[in-house]
């Protein structure tokens, strides 16, 4: 970064942000953006990725034009930024027509810095000649994922945004994801014209979150236990697959005594959004939601994010987790998984109507996640060689903390797969497992499989370890499930030299769920650990002060100050505005806002 460009950056940066420095590549992603280059951004979420585009709009002449498909979050992005003294707006299909005429006058008059669009919106003929009559700083693509037709938050519209490239050739853009394999990438760049870009990726890792993933063994029940035992009082998200689900889960929470809300698309929006905008604006909530809802959460102080049903792949999977931990403190990622998981998903993509590349794709993802979940090794590990990049056992995952045991299963698995074969590859799992363990059921009598060779060869084995094989046999692709015969199991290609002993298998050793503990402790106390007795005590008055000031302005409690921000100005307990205004977090704007009043409530008695 040219010596001028740096002291313009970082001075917005701390004047406006309120923080000392930049972080990872944010400083060369500003200076290409500001010199008028296109940049493709993959950087984790809570990693900075809106300071990318935030700051070069600031640096440059004109308003940056933020593409964002999050409406309902659209609101209270605006809001973050005019407590920092930015000007910015949005412009979407939730505004009465004379808000939104206002937000068109006073962007020709050249009054605002930042203009959040949704891309339906943008995409009008009335938006784009409004646009040609304005200074455009840039162009931020924002969750540029969307574009991917193989990914799991598919936007048609993004797909039509090579034409701000077509119509504007001069204006940089950005594009940002937390999200993106390689291919996902490819095709960001291919459908967006950005084969011009440099590339930024940043470290996926999430070093503050530990993946746990379980077996499934009354799930809600093993929901309720890791809730009491470890984030009791804290805010976290439940991700169920189907509506049902989400509302009988939020239902049974809050009849144990859980703050729990349900959010899916075929609730009524104004319920929906009320419940989105409780779950922002107050503390300890846990919100039972399907993947509808998240992309785009700012709320920092997520401390877990739990999954009810595998999902479809892992970047579905990563995106999800990363909504946990935003403010860098401990969170956790927790998954229950079973059988049904897997012939559920298969049947999802058999069912589907779309071509048969795109069921080998989706195919591919599923058989990475399964992956994830029936690996005996590190899971950041695996995790992170998934979006190509290498590191070193965590010790902070349960495969890490808890290390499975394997064991040969040749053996094991050749009977299973034989007796899937001795009954015609027309019966499911439960019908299956009965013959292989010996069980006399009236299923088994009527149709005489007590006589068959293979009944009861797996007698040595209780049903959940046979379930545990059966699940790993189809992660590996030796046994599929054919949806037109009822759900009956059937050999893959890939079985024959299992059968034949011409290849061997490790597997998994079934380890029965355990119910894991953690020392407990209060709400939000692995935080303030380094704060003393006095220190604590301001903290908690800062928070009290913060909650009735969010409410008063009408916005997130985090969008006043982030928990990190009030814990540093506890420990730092500044006695004047210059005192104050070295604490991160705390830009200038604020500084004039607040902090009259937080060097009041720092030198009241009671804080001492």
């Amino acid at each position: 970064m040219t010596e001028v460009l740096h002291e313009r950056a970082l001075n917005v940066l701390q004047t406006v942000f309120g923080y000392p420095i930049f972080r990872g590549e944010q400083a060369e992603i500003v200076e290409l953006v500001t010199g008028g280059q296109d940049a493709l951004v993959l950087m984790p979420t809570g990693g900075g990725k809106s300071l990318c585009y935030q700051i070069p709009a600031l640096l440059r002449p004109g308003c940056g034009i933020v593409v964002s498909p999050l409406i309902a979050l659209m609101q209270d992005q605006v809001d973050a930024l005019a407590e920092l003294g930015v000007r910015a707006a949005f412009l979407n299909s939730s505004q009465s027509f004379d808000e939104a005429m206002r937000t068109e006058r006073a962007l020709r008059r050249g009054e605002l810095d930042l203009l959040y669009i949704a891309p339906e919106r943008l995409l009008t003929a009335r938006c784009l000649d409004m646009l040609d009559e304005v200074q455009i700083a840039l162009f931020a693509i924002d969750e540029a994922h969307c574009v991917s037709q193989w990914g799991h938050d598919f936007r048609p519209e993004y797909i039509r945004l090579s034409v701000l490239h077509e119509r504007y050739p001069q204006v940089p853009r950005i594009a940002l994801t937390a999200t993106a394999d390689a291919d996902t990438r490819q095709e960001i760049i291919d459908r967006l014209q950005l084969q011009a870009a440099r590339q930024f990726v940043a470290s996926f890792d999430r070093p503050n979150i530990r993946y746990q993933i379980v077996e499934k063994d009354q799930v809600r029940r093993q929901l309720l236990d890791f809730i009491r035992d470890e984030h009791a009082g804290e805010a976290g998200i439940v991700y169920c697959l189907s509506r049902k689900k989400v509302e009988e889960t939020a239902e049974f929470l809050v009849e144990q005594g859980v703050q729990a809300l349900p959010y899916h698309a075929g609730m009524d929006t104004v319920k929906r959004a009320a419940h989105q905008s409780r779950f922002l604006r107050e503390d300890g909530l846990v919100m039972v939601a399907t993947i509808a809802f998240g992309m785009g959460i700012d709320k920092p102080d997520v401390r877990f994010v739990a999954h009810l049903d595998l999902p479809k792949s892992i970047e579905g999977y990563y995106q999800e987790t990363g909504r946990a931990g935003r403010d860098g403190q401990p969170a956790d990622a927790w998954m229950a998984y079973g059988l049904q998981d897997v012939v559920q998903q298969r049947r999802m993509i058999d069912e589907s109507e779309a071509d048969l590349a795109y069921k080998r794709m989706q195919s591919a993802r599923l058989d990475a996640m399964l992956g994830l979940c029936e690996t005996a090794s590190c899971r950041r590990v695996h995790l992170l060689q998934y979006f190509g990049q290498s590191s070193g056992p965590c010790g902070n995952c349960d495969t890490c903390l808890n290390p499975p045991s394997s064991f040969d299963a040749t053996e094991a698995v050749q009977k299973l797969l034989s007796t899937i074969y001795r009954v015609s590859q027309r019966f499911g799992a439960v019908h299956v497992l009965e013959v292989l363990r010996g069980v006399d059921s009236v299923r088994v009598r009527q149709w005489q499989h007590q006589s068959l060779s293979t009944f009861g060869i797996g007698a040595d084995r209780s049903e959940a370890e046979w379930r545990a094989i059966l699940r790993q046999a189809m992660a590996q692709g030796l046994v599929d499930v054919d949806h037109e015969q009822y759900g009956s199991l059937r050999l893959t290609e890939a079985a024959r030299p299992v059968l034949r002993g011409e290849t061997t298998l490790t597997l998994r050793r079934y380890q029965k769920p355990v119910r894991q503990r953690r020392a407990p402790t209060a709400p939000g106390s692995y935080t303030e650990a380094s704060l003393s007795s006095v220190q604590q005590a301001l903290f908690e008055r800062l928070k009290w002060w913060r909650m009735e000031t969010a409410r008063a302005h009408n916005v997130p409690a985090y969008v006043i100050f982030h928990d990190a921000t009030l814990r540093e100005i506890a420990r730092a307990m500044p006695i004047s505005l210059e005192d104050l205004r070295q604490v991160s977090g705390v830009g200038e704007k604020k500084l004039e806002s607040y902090g009259a009043e937080i060097i009041r409530l720092i030198s009241e008695p009671q804080a001492a």
